[in-house]
């Protein structure tokens, strides 16, 4: 394990630690691929609940039914979206009230 220097704060010299050994590089490749799997089975799953499930037939299994009569999942984006545009907003805004004060 090294150490790299990143930058100089208000308590001295700020170090990264870089792992660039085989087993801290495998256990990184691990960790990115998990992550990037988890994501997509959850794109693909909220995808079928909010828009597949609505264009399929009507089903005869309970589970389904249930996923295509919601109307919570088709409205949870797009009234969503306003809300992360705000929240953004505001968190540059602090960021920049604090830079500057």
């Amino acid at each position: 394990m090294k150490r790299q220097v990143i930058g100089e704060g208000t308590y001295g010299v700020v170090y990264m630690a870089i792992d660039d050994t085989k087993e801290g590089m495998r256990t990184t490749a691990f960790w990115d691929w998990f992550l990037i799997v988890i994501g997509s089975v959850f794109f693909l799953g909220f995808l079928f609940t909010a828009v597949i499930s609505k264009l399929l037939p009507v089903s005869d299994s309970l589970i389904l039914s249930a996923i295509q009569n919601d109307r919570y999942y088709c409205f949870l984006v797009p009234l969503t979206l306003p809300i992360a545009v705000v929240s953004v907003y505001f968190h540059w805004l602090s960021m920049k009230l604090f830079k500057h004060a």
